[in-house]
């Protein structure tokens, strides 16, 4: 209805009524570094949850691998340090690591790189490659020894003797004997290694799985074989692999990536898929099973092995002949795959007393190249001038 009135009646009003609404904008504050308080993070530290820039994480990481080497008393001036050297990210930040702090913090080290060609086509020979090139980085001297030089055996070849089940077995027990020897002709005194805080989580876990008790003792130690003439060290035992990885990519390292093409078949693959179900639900995980089993105590009952040298080729072990020179007789008899079907090697030699089923001795077909590769182990060495210096002394 129109609301005019012809009457000259009052025409109705409607008021509308504008509500303004005045709209804040909110200005986001930029996070900072935790530790510094100036730059933006750029990664959430694994161990510790903190966000920090780039430039505190290399502080940090590195003042705490220092502080690791300090604490423990790993190196004295004047040592010869032989960094054990395979291309991988580990072993390429610990070439980076030493030689960063031998200059920052005077170690007065002589550091040289030492690599283990196993012998393993497709894998090694190209992680070599990168080795020479973080050799011509960090201009440290470098040495490379093969298997099939110290044991006439190449990891594809025993592989395809005995199969891929436990060839991580044979490859370990080679490789740490490798290591020795060539640190040997290189004159070191001492040995270093990348393995870091996953890899000893692991290995407490896979000793404990197993039930290995001396080794569970053993695998905890920043330092193991300080009772011979070669003590090998882990500057990284508190360092998480993740951290590893970030320094590596950060500082743009040269490293090799690709896994060994045997590695999938280890019983370690399965102790370090465990870890990382445990770290999802506690990140802290990984320290806490090395503090842990760094706490360990055991009965003084248990027996540990007696130490001395193999009567084939003078390395340190606890049985008359070292765990290679029992490998290879089993490989170069053609017994290895059939005493590794019988669950272990050491109880097929126990058993059968180092003889064939005929009763007879299986000859010594040991490589002559093992014990000349080092001329003596240092430990046998040590002991040779010990007993040179009694005889002077006694003559005199």
């Amino acid at each position: 209805m129109d609301n005019n009135n012809n009457n000259g009646g009052t025409t109705p009003t409607t008021t509308t009524t504008t509500t303004t609404t005045s709209t804040t904008t909110t200005k986001r504050v930029a996070k900072l570094c935790e530790l510094c308080k100036v730059q933006r993070p750029v990664l959430k530290r694994p161990k510790t949850g903190q966000m920090i820039c780039k430039e505190c994480f290399y502080q940090i990481f590195e003042d705490e691998i220092h502080n690791t080497i300090i604490s423990n008393n790993l190196f004295q001036r004047g040592d010869r340090v032989a960094i054990g050297a395979s291309g991988g990210k580990d072993s390429t930040v610990l070439a980076e690591i030493m030689t960063t702090l031998n200059k920052r913090h005077d170690y007065g080290l002589d550091l040289f790189l030492l690599s283990i060609d196993e012998g393993i086509t497709g894998y090694r020979d190209d992680s070599l490659e990168t080795v020479k090139r973080n050799q011509q980085q960090y201009q440290i001297p470098l040495k490379i020894l093969s298997y099939k030089e110290l044991y006439n055996w190449t990891m594809d070849e025993i592989v395809a003797e005995i199969g891929l089940k436990n060839n991580c077995t044979f490859c370990g027990v080679f490789r740490r004997q490798a290591l020795d020897r060539g640190a040997v002709l290189l004159g070191a005194n001492k040995i270093v290694t990348g393995h870091n805080a996953d890899d000893i989580a692991e290995t407490v876990l896979m000793n404990l799985l197993r039930g290995d008790i001396p080794r569970l003792q053993r695998c905890i130690n920043i330092v193991t074989g300080s009772e011979g003439a070669l003590p090998r060290s882990k500057p990284f035992k508190y360092t998480y692999q993740k951290e590893i990885v970030m320094y590596a990519y950060f500082k743009k390292l040269d490293y090799f990536t690709t896994e060994c093409i045997y590695a999938p078949n280890a019983y370690r693959g399965h102790a370090r898929d465990f870890l990382k179900d445990l770290e999802a639900v506690r990140p802290s995980i990984i320290i806490d099973i090395i503090q842990s089993a760094e706490n360990f105590h055991f009965r003084d009952e248990i027996k540990m092995p007696v130490q001395r040298n193999c009567n084939l080729c003078g390395y340190i072990c606890s049985n008359e002949i070292c765990m290679a020179c029992d490998f290879l007789k089993n490989l170069n008899s053609g017994k290895a795959k059939y005493a590794l079907n019988s669950n272990s090697l050491k109880n097929y030699n126990k058993s059968s007393n180092n003889n064939n089923d005929n009763g007879t001795t299986i000859p010594d077909t040991t490589p002559t190249n093992i014990s000349a590769i080092g001329f003596d182990h240092p430990l046998q060495q040590q002991q040779q001038q010990q007993q040179q210096s009694s005889s002077t002394t006694s003559n005199s």
